[in-house]
């Protein structure tokens, strides 16, 4: 291994041990990459408890009045403003607060109410979607989850309420996606009781009409040269906090308020330290957890609107003597939006439960749910595009409005790219650990190693014979549940063929490593869907329903999910990499014309 890999190694080692202290048990994820079915991760279907299902529901039916009587999306788009008697109403309701305890004025949802408060925003409105995701899900979450209990006190009422607004300050000219390279610098003063803060951020949303921004920092390691990132709670009004640019012009979202600012020399109390000093990176990475899971809610909600707008123009719109939904190439674009939208739920639901149930290792997860329905987002608003045809480019509909809201969410919260390599890698690390212990142990036989390298050897043959047994309920789903077992079983042989075939290069090879993570992130959402299907056909039957529950949108995603998975083990073997590399190459290597 060289330096280079080593370093890598070591990075993604460090990263599960800043998040997680401790022995793990093992999640569905990584059991994906194991070759295991961790099914008690997934199965039964999660259920929001019946009394809070019936206090959401009341949230519900007081949130669409407000939204249908206050919230126009297109008027927030003409004047790139969300109206501050829309944030009001919004903090009446508790949308603001909704995850919050109730002792510090919030509503006490769990993470899966939350998560349906999100996608009925999320299916009107994205602006306003992204806005309460800026101030809830990653704004006050990181007070939330690492705040004292002063902070908590001082803070948590007025924002909850929606008196004032939350923001979360990581992205800097050099720090996106890549959270760890944060340059923003915090110095001790001499007498050790502030912290001086000088640097820049921009693209944070809500940056100039925050009261209080969780903002993440460079601080002296003590004795050491060395620095670490802390997080800080900072307000706008104190002495050197300059707004460089309130609302930065941009395609979509228009509505949100994202701005850009630099700290001048700020001087930040040692008590709003947010966490553990240095241990800043660990709050941004926890609160970008919570943030995909309520992006995935949010993608969800606007999904399904794209499926009513497809059915409804669908319904109306003749030609040729024909209404639009009789013709079969419309037909499977509805049809592809269905299952979609069916699956987008349910990996929403199935993720933000593991949240709900006090796991911590989730983070594959998050970010498979984050670039799944991001991704399959942006097919479903190009299809309903498509259904509509010219009538969708002009802006008095509004598809062009959600195409360009939708661009985004592809780059939000960690680019889908740098996630597509996140999930392959954290993911083979444990199978590529064993196989590393193995080699290891060959090439210098002891007996401490003997021991440990038989434990990783059974681990992998018995992995490698063993189809996994995915066990539902329902026997018309045993056919489903019988080919994803397979399908895990496959994935597993040739995340371990890669593994052997390429050993450390693999690290670089990011072709090979997405293919690994489609097929991991299909495979959770089958499981996601296969879970979801078995529940309400078992609450049917319960209910004594005589006509069964229509479950094409289901199927349908469950067969085409089976075929790309197929397909992407397939391109492991079977692909034009070296030829997309040389044609790569000779582009780049060209002078500008």
């Amino acid at each position: 291994m060289n330096k280079l890999d080593a370093q890598r190694q070591k990075e993604i080692q460090q990263a599960e041990e800043l998040l997680f202290a401790g022995p793990q048990a093992l999640g569905f994820a990584k059991g994906l990459f194991q070759g295991h079915f961790v099914s008690d991760w997934v199965m039964p279907y999660p259920r929001i408890p019946a009394a809070q299902q019936i206090e959401l529901d009341e949230t519900l039916t007081e949130l669409r009045q407000f939204l249908d009587e206050h919230l126009d999306p297109a008027e927030i788009d003409r004047q790139a403003d969300i109206p501050r008697e829309v944030i009001d109403g919004l903090g009446r309701v508790g949308v603001l607060g909704m995850t919050a305890p109730k002792e510090y004025g919030g509503r006490g949802f769990s993470q899966m109410a939350n998560c349906k408060v999100l996608e009925e925003i999320g299916r009107r409105c994205a602006s306003t979607s992204v806005f309460v995701n800026a101030h809830h899900s990653i704004g006050i979450r990181a007070l939330l989850l690492f705040g004292t209990h002063e902070q908590k006190q001082r803070w948590l009422p007025k924002l909850s309420s929606g008196e004032q607004l939350g923001s979360f300050a990581l992205t800097e000219k050099e720090a996106g996606s890549d959270a760890a390279n944060v340059q923003m610098q915090a110095h001790p003063s001499e007498d050790g009781s502030h912290f001086i803060l000088n640097g820049e951020k921009r693209y944070i949303t809500n940056a100039a009409i925050a009261h209080e921004l969780t903002v993440m920092a460079r601080t002296p390691v003590p004795g050491s040269d060395k620095t670490a990132i802390t997080a800080f709670l900072v307000t706008p009004d104190m002495p050197g906090f300059e707004i460089l640019e309130a609302r930065m012009p941009k395609m979509g979202i228009r509505g949100t308020a994202t701005g850009r600012f630099a700290l001048h020399d700020v001087k930040v109390p040692k008590e709003n330290i947010l966490g553990t000093m240095g241990k800043g990176l660990k709050v941004a990475l926890t609160v970008l957890d919570f943030g995909r899971t309520t992006f995935g809610a949010c993608c969800t909600g606007a999904a399904k609107t794209c499926l009513e707008l497809a059915v409804q123009h669908a319904n109306t719109r003749k030609q040729f003597n024909k209404t639009l939904g009789n013709f079969e190439l419309v037909k499977k674009k509805i049809a592809r939006i269905a299952a979609d939208a069916y699956a987008m739920e349910a990996m929403t639901t199935v993720t933000a439960s593991l949240i709900d149930r006090g796991l911590e290792d989730y983070m594959i997860e998050t970010a498979m749910l984050k670039v799944f329905t991001t991704e399959r987002l942006w097919e479903c608003i190009n299809d309903v595009f498509q259904i509509y045809g010219g009538s969708a480019y002009f802006v008095d509909l509004s598809l062009e409005r959600m195409m360009r809201d939708a661009r985004i969410n592809q780059i939000g919260e960690g680019a889908n790219e740098v996630l597509t390599s996140f999930i392959a890698l954290v993911g083979m690390r444990g199978p590529g650990m064993e196989f590393k212990e193995i080699y290891d142990t060959m090439m210098k036989p002891s007996r401490d190693r003997m021991s440990k390298a038989w434990a990783a050897g059974k681990n992998r043959l018995g992995a490698t014979i063993c189809v996994p047994d995915v066990p539902v309920r329902s026997d018309e789903l045993r056919g489903h549940a019988r080919q994803l077992g397979r399908l895990i079983w496959r994935f597993n042989v040739a995340v371990n063929r890669a593994l052997i075939t390429y050993r450390e290069p693999i690290l670089d090879m990011q072709l090979v490593q997405e293919r690994i993570a489609n097929a991991a992130m299909d495979l959770f959402a089958s499981t996601c869907v296969l879970s979801r299907l078995d529940s309400e056909i078992q609450f049917a039957r319960r209910n004594g329903d005589a006509a069964p529950p229509d479950h094409s949108a289901a199927d349908l995603f469950l067969r085409q999910s089976f075929r790309r998975i197929r397909g992407f083990l397939g391109a492991l073997t079977d692909n034009d990499d070296k030829a997309v590399l040389a044609a790569a190459k000779s582009s780049l290597a060209k002078p500008p014309s």
